[in-house]
C-alpha cells in the first residue's frame, strides 16, 4: 500500500511540475498591454533594434498562455533575443526576457517569488513574437 501511495504522490508531483505556471498566469491575467523589445539577435541585451506595443486583449492573452505553458531549465550562457514588459494601467507588472534564435536555447526567463524561472519558448510562441514585429 505504501508503494502505491508513493507512486501516486510522485506521479501527481511530476504532472504538477510539468504543467503551466499558474502563478505567472494569474499575475499576467490582468495585463492590458505588452511592450516587446527586440534585440540585435546576438544574445546581448544592449542593442534594442525595434519596439512594439501590443494592446489587443486577445493577443496579450495568447502571449500569456504561451509564456506560462511549460517550465524548463534554461542555460544562462545563451543570452537573449528580446524582452517583454507586461503592463496594467501604465504600471509594469512583469518583465520577461526571451531567447528564440538558438535551437538549444529557446526559453522565456523571469523573476518569480525571488528566483529566476524559465518556461519553454515553442515554435508557436516564436511565430507570434515575430509576427508582432512585422
Amino acid at each position: 500500500m505504501k508503494k502505491i501511495l508513493f507512486f501516486v504522490g510522485c506521479s501527481c508531483l511530476l504532472v504538477a511540475c510539468s504543467g503551466p505556471n499558474r502563478a505567472l498566469q494569474e499575475r499576467l491575467a490582468n495585463a492590458d498591454s505588452v511592450a516587446i523589445n527586440y534585440f540585435s539577435g546576438d544574445g546581448s541585451m544592449d542593442s534594442v533594434v525595434a519596439i512594439k506595443i501590443i494592446r489587443n486583449p486577445q493577443q496579450v492573452g495568447q502571449l500569456v498562455a504561451l509564456i506560462s505553458a511549460k517550465p524548463v531549465k534554461a542555460e544562462n550562457k545563451c543570452g537573449y533575443d528580446g524582452s517583454l514588459h507586461f503592463f496594467k494601467r501604465n504600471q509594469v507588472i512583469q518583465d520577461i526576457d526571451f531567447r528564440m534564435a538558438a535551437g538549444d536555447c529557446r526559453f522565456f526567463s523571469f523573476m518569480q517569488e525571488g528566483s529566476r524561472q524559465s518556461t519553454a519558448l515553442s515554435n508557436e510562441a516564436q511565430q507570434l513574437i515575430e509576427s508582432f514585429r512585422e
